[in-house]
């Protein structure tokens, strides 16, 4: 759903302002008052928005150049922005997030150099009500499903979003302040999420990323209030956007149609034309099937093979499957129907999907004559799962409802990128003697996974290391497969900026506290070689072991191992500390915590403006060549 703004151009209400309307739908990401400025920008300026029915009516300052909040009203606390170049570019505009009814009113623009305020224009806000019928093309990268009530719930309140015109289906749960995916359902893993302060503000809308034709139904958000039950049913509508090209093509294909009839091109027409299909699924579905299907008679000794790039998949000749034919990545994996040649169906059922292939059906005559060909793209979607370094920990998820009868003999693996054993649960208990040292007490899986079916690793502490693909793969007692599933992890580094002048910065290290008293904290600038910025040992720091560049310009907290605020302060920053700095945590050889950051620096230059003073403005530096590579 796109935001509607409508833009109209009132009455000419004074010598410097115009006034504009601008409308939004209540439940949109954000909305764009705009503000151009045209005239001399006066010495010391400040850039205001504000509400004159509001107290404070401050919306949002910005005092030479740089955002002064601390009279703003609350309500937009943390919802407004200006481009930081605003007096350069003359774009006084402001962006509101997540607006509200409560928003809808008049804001005005001004601009003051201390002693004469002017007004530049104003702007009358008005935010509708959201539609409970959403409609959306394909191509959009999200769309919300509104959900509203009153403001300020209680704590305990638990939102549920389910899916209503089809089996039950969990897509979204909010309860205790806080997600709750254990039961979301593999189709929405990672698609969705839910505003932030959503008690307060009583928005329980649900943001669903990426959304498809499948995704089209109907929608229930429930809402459990105290003793209260609230249900909104929201229908949305995925269509595929027709445009010019699809009319050509049609055309095209009625000709074509025509051709064949006329000319007896049947069999080339489908073998050209109708011999590629698409088929997108979920890693960790059971099954999936390649469809293959015909309307031409095959003789009765026609030979069906299935094959993908390296070599053939499943083989069907003189009424009977040759699995010895067939490769051994697909062993016991295929299946395809009885009396196919009859039927003329040969799809192929293949279990526990996991990469992207694409296969071809090939069947054959007694001769080896091709008589028809498929080709059939096969897409494995692959859960990702995105969080912050330094993070205390992050789940893959993984829950299926097929049920495991022989627990005993059932074996459940994680692995990493490099086929590493991140997790081992066998016989009703968890393996630890198995997984490799890097990952000890770090793993965790829930109670009794094989019954409950949530599969999900817990793993603490991820670091920027850890970042890969993660394989989960349930074997019987002779190693069969009988679940496969992949899920993605990017850990992401955090970014610190700094301005010219600044007399300090924190680079920021958060964790859980009660660390081990013998454990060594050490942070290293790791740009273009490693050096030494600070290092705390036997519960104090150690200046003799940092970097002549550092000495007396690092200090930490106090008692850091045990309130777990790792952060180090840098005292007068420069343009030559930006880069990537790491901070490890280790007793012994054992590596407890690990995080990256990344450290920007802004510079200061003077700008001549058309009065001939010169002021002070901030540019940021480039960031890009610093995040070229990531990895460490």
């Amino acid at each position: 759903m796109k935001m509607f703004v409508v833009f109209v151009i009132l009455l000419h209400v004074s010598q410097h302002a115009l006034a504009v309307v601008v409308e939004v739908n209540e439940g949109e990401m954000s909305v764009l008052l705009p503000c151009q400025f045209s005239g001399f920008i006066p010495e010391d300026p400040t850039v205001m928005w504000t509400r004159s029915d509001l107290q404070p009516k401050s919306v949002h300052l910005q005092r030479e150049g740089r955002d002064d909040l601390r009279e703003q009203n609350q309500r937009y606390s943390g919802r407004t922005s200006m481009r930081p170049d605003a007096l350069d570019s003359s774009d006084f505009s402001l962006t509101l997030r997540k607006p509200t009814k409560t928003d809808s009113g008049t804001y005005t623009c001004s601009i003051t150099g201390g002693r004469k305020e002017l007004r530049v224009t104003d702007i009358q806000l008005q935010v509708k009500d959201d539609q409970q019928e959403v409609t959306m093309w394909k191509t959009s990268d999200s769309v919300i499903l509104p959900c509203k009530t009153k403001s300020d719930l209680p704590e305990d309140t638990t939102v549920e979003w389910t899916r209503a015109d089809r089996e039950p289906m969990v897509v979204h749960v909010y309860s205790s302040r806080s997600d709750h995916l254990k039961n979301q359902d593999d189709l929405y893993c990672g698609r969705t999420n839910m505003n932030e302060d959503l008690l307060r503000t009583g928005d329980l809308s649900l943001t669903l990323k990426y959304p498809t034709e499948r995704d089209s139904g109907e929608y229930i958000c429930t809402i459990y209030r105290d003793k209260d039950i609230l249900r909104q049913k929201v229908v949305l509508q995925v269509k595929e956007p027709f445009l010019i090209w699809n009319i050509v093509l049609v055309v095209v294909l009625v000709l074509l149609v025509l051709l064949v009839v006329s000319g007896g091109l049947l069999f080339y027409f489908r073998h050209y034309f109708m011999s590629v299909y698409k088929v997108e699924v979920d890693s960790g579905v059971e099954s999936v099937l390649l469809p293959c299907k015909t309307i031409l008679r095959l003789p009765k000794d026609a030979k069906v093979e299935w094959t993908d790039k390296n070599g053939k998949v499943h083989v069907y000749e003189n009424g009977s499957d040759r699995p010895e034919e067939t490769h051994p990545d697909f062993k016991a994996r295929t299946k395809i129907k009885k009396n196919l040649l009859k039927l003329g169906d040969f799809s192929l059922t293949l279990k526990y999907p996991t990469i992207t292939n694409t296969y071809t059906c090939t069947i054959y005559d007694r001769q080896g004559k091709i008589l028809m060909e498929k080709k059939v793209e096969l897409k494995v979607k692959v859960c990702q799962v995105e969080v912050d370094s330094g993070v205390e920990s992050v789940q893959l998820p993984f829950n299926t409802s097929l049920k495991f009868p022989l627990l005993d003999n059932t074996t459940i693996e994680w692995t990493n990128t490099y086929n590493t054993k991140v997790h081992v649960y066998q016989k009703s208990s968890e393996h630890t003697e198995e997984q490799d040292k890097i990952y000890t007490e770090r793993t965790k899986m829930n109670e009794d996974p094989l019954t409950s079916g949530d599969l999900s690793l817990t793993l603490k502490y991820p670091t920027d290391g850890n970042t890969g693909i993660y394989t989960c793969i349930v074997y019987d007692s002779k190693r069969n497969i009988l679940l496969k599933r992949k899920v993605e992890l990017k850990v992401k580094d955090c970014l610190v900026e700094v301005e010219e002048g600044a007399e300090s910065v924190q680079l920021p290290f958060k964790t859980t506290g009660h660390l081990p008293v013998d454990a060594t904290v050490e942070w290293e600038y790791c740009e273009p070689e490693c050096r030494k910025v600070h290092v705390y040992e036997k519960r104090s720091d150690q200046p003799d072991k940092q970097d002549e560049e550092y000495r007396d310009r690092t200090s930490m907290n106090e008692d850091p191992l045990k309130t777990g605020d790792l952060s180090v302060t840098l005292k007068h920053p420069t343009d030559g500390d930006s880069g990537r700095y790491r901070c490890e945590v280790k007793s012994g050889c054992k590596l407890l915590r690990r995080k990256m950051l990344f450290l920007f620096f802004k510079e200061r230059v003077q700008v001549q403006d058309q009065t001939g003073d010169i002021r002070n403005r901030s540019s940021s530096i480039d960031p890009t060549p610093l995040m070229a590579d990531q990895s460490v």
